[in-house]
């Protein structure tokens, strides 16, 4: 299940990328925090900038 444009939830880090860091939606899905090296394993506050409902995916800023 994807989250809506504009939830704020508190997720977990999964993993990082070179362009970001990977965040576990409550609900199991993984969003794309662009721009973020965030230590595997912290808790991350996250709003959800947009949903592609296509591809499964969704990206995600600082709260």
């Amino acid at each position: 299940m994807l989250p809506n444009v504009g939830d704020v939830f508190s997720g977990k880090v999964v993993s990082t990328v070179p362009f970001g860091s990977f965040i576990e939606h409550p609900a199991g899905a993984h969003g794309l925090l662009h721009g973020q090296q965030a230590e595997v394993g912290a808790s991350v506050q996250v709003k959800v900038l947009a949903v592609d409902a296509v591809q499964q995916r969704f990206s995600l800023e600082l709260a």
